[in-house]
């Protein structure tokens, strides 16, 4: 990408910031700086908080930070903190939810299993009484001792291999009762591992659940604190923080041959992610009146006819990793050392995603956070 053209997109992103909050409030956590790419295409890790900041420009000197300003920058960087935790614990219900939708509709499979094993042993308890009570009626007497007692020899032999079918008929039902009725245990001990594991997930999701809501109460407080023309400036210090994460990053040139085109798949995943702008970011949502981060981008790969793992998490785990240089639209932005957040990338050095409560849907810049990596789900 040219220094003409990237100016152009960082001045638009600068503006679409300004006007609608939408690169540093819509960023759930700007605080830490994006990471270079290395040679190899891979993000380097970002410096430790502790690091000296960048010397300014020679013949122009900074200017000194208000005093205020600082104040309000810890309190961005705490902000970031607990949204930051509450993403965590959200991908931790996110998955607990997962996993309790599959263990359920697993004992939902395996109890109707029991039932037709059930029904299944009945019949064959049916079909045995009913030769019980055919033997019964025949006094009960083996074919040779029918035979010595008969008038009709012959017709005792023909009779014997009747029985003796019979008898072998008999020893495979008998045989297929068993069979049966040791997978009917296998299907309850099954069904009881499964409760556990649902009860297990469960606890999960309910401590997650603490988590996410104690974190954004901390959050919510903190900024109930601050009077409107604090909150003001601790948007534009946001923005600020956004806008000098992407313009570092756009100026590595990382994506200067990015000219990937989206597949058919990537482009529907993108028109779905892009008709959800401006809905509220929900934890645990995945629409389709809210969502959070990975809620939108495994709805908008589902929405392609491609299904995708549920979280930011997995979707790091299981999906096919490609180099930053090479994204194209559709693929998906993974953020954060622990595979935290997520968005889609839709060009031009941006994305859409779900930033963190109290903020909705929107564009920011694919830089404006530390990228992990990017994953492609139609690879």
């Amino acid at each position: 990408m040219g220094t003409g053209k990237r100016g152009l997109l960082t001045a638009a992103l600068t503006v679409v910031c300004a006007a609608s909050v939408l690169a540093a409030p819509g960023v759930a956590f700007a605080a830490a700086p994006s990471p270079l790419p290395t040679a190899s295409g891979s993000p380097a890790a970002p410096k430790p908080s502790g690091s000296p900041a960048a010397p300014a420009p020679s013949g122009s000197p900074a200017a000194p930070t208000p005093p205020r300003d600082k104040d309000l920058e810890r309190v961005r960087r705490q902000l970031d903190s607990l949204y930051h935790d509450a993403a965590v614990a959200t991908d931790a219900y996110d998955a607990a939810e997962e996993k309790a939708k599959k263990q359920s509709a697993e004992i939902v499979a395996l109890a109707k299993k029991i039932v037709e094993g059930q029904e299944k042993l009945k019949a064959m308890k049916n079909r045995a009484g009913a030769a019980a009570r055919s033997q019964y009626r025949t006094g009960g007497l083996p074919p040779i001792a029918q035979f010595l007692l008969s008038d009709d020899p012959g017709q005792v032999l023909d009779g014997a291999g009747l029985v003796l079918q019979g008898q072998r008929a008999a020893r495979s039902l008998l045989g297929e009762m068993a069979r049966t009725q040791k997978e009917l245990r296998e299907y309850a001990a099954d069904a009881a591992a499964q409760w556990k594991k649902l009860e297990a997930g469960r606890k999960a999701k309910a401590a997650a659940k603490k988590r996410i809501e104690r974190r954004i109460d901390a959050a919510e407080k903190l900024e109930s604190r601050l009077e409107k023309k604090e909150k003001e400036r601790l948007a534009e210090l946001e923005q600020a923080a956004a806008v000098k994460a992407q313009t570092a990053w756009l100026d590595t040139g990382v994506i200067k041959d990015t000219a990937g085109k989206a597949s058919t798949q990537g482009e529907k995943a993108v028109r779905f992610a892009t008709a959800q702008l401006g809905k509220p970011y929900v934890w645990g949502a995945e629409g389709p009146d809210s969502f959070d981060c990975s809620g939108l981008t495994s709805q908008a790969w589902a929405a392609a006819g491609h299904p995708v793992p549920r979280t930011s998490q997995e979707q790091w785990k299981q999906l096919r990793h490609v180099g930053v240089e090479d994204m194209r639209p559709g693929d998906l932005v993974i953020y954060f050392d622990d595979a935290s957040h997520v968005g889609m990338y839709i060009g031009d050095g941006a994305i859409i995603h779900a930033p963190r409560p109290g903020r909705t849907v929107t564009v920011a810049g694919a830089g404006s956070m530390p990228i992990l990596g990017v994953v492609r789900p139609d690879a």
